[in-house]
């Protein structure tokens, strides 16, 4: 392990984009690789089944918590970086309340636990369109989310915009699965400014993830998805 492996910290790690994220953390083997990945959730990866990501468990600490009342004692002593893949919809979630707790008050409470444990890098799984100013309500918790994010004061935040994903769920999504195929069909006429419309990968968007916040300037980086497919191709 390189002296300068670090602690990653990932939540929503059962996710689409989540378990392709600790699946590249754990593969890292370059010169700034994660010595330990850990993740906090309500389930633990091996609950996928079949879906389930083959990993190396040696470097892998799985932690199931509650989100919601996260406490800084459920973290590693020391966070280098913070992943949060949390996300959900409001059909799944069952009311907006429920959609407001999943996709706002987990990543903040999950932010705030990792600043206070040291981490000065956190990157997140947005959408694109986050408006907080929306008066579409996916859009505007997303854009709400983007905005406290700012507040907090990461050394270095990275927001992903991505569009339609792709890849195999754990769960049936009617709307999308059509959505994906219609997308097939006609993504090669988005061009141009509608470039950052074409659907993307999954684990196009989780190596994109690694990359931006490993790479990004100081501040505040938001990569719609076209700049994802590109950075993480």
């Amino acid at each position: 392990m390189p002296e300068t492996a670090s602690t990653a910290v990932v939540t929503g790690a059962t996710g689409l984009v989540g378990r392709h994220l600790v699946a590249e953390l754990l593969a890292d083997r370059d010169a700034r690789a994660v010595g330990r990945v850990v993740t906090l959730g309500r389930r633990r990866l091996d609950s996928l089944g079949a879906r389930a990501p083959a990993l190396d468990a040696s470097r892998l600490d799985e932690r199931v918590v509650d989100l919601l009342a996260l406490e800084e004692e459920a973290m590693p002593a020391r966070v280098d970086e913070a992943y949060c893949c949390l996300g959900t919809t409001i059909k799944r979630a069952g009311s907006q309340a429920a959609f407001r707790d999943v996709d706002h008050h987990m990543p903040l409470a999950f932010a705030r636990a990792a600043l206070a444990r040291g981490a000065r890098r956190f990157a997140i799984v947005s959408s694109l369109g986050a408006d907080a100013r929306s008066r579409v309500f996916y859009s505007r918790v997303k854009g709400e989310v983007e905005r406290d994010l700012q507040g907090l004061g990461f050394e270095r935040l990275v927001i992903l915009q991505p569009s339609l994903l792709l890849g195999a769920r754990d769960e049936h999504r009617r709307g999308e699965k059509l959505a994906e195929r219609v997308a097939s069909v006609t993504s090669w006429m988005l061009v141009g400014a509608l470039r950052r419309y074409r659907p993307i990968e999954a684990r196009t968007v989780a190596r994109a993830m690694i990359i931006a916040l490993r790479d990004a300037a100081p501040g505040t980086t938001i990569l719609p998805s076209d700049e994802l497919a590109r950075l993480g191709a």
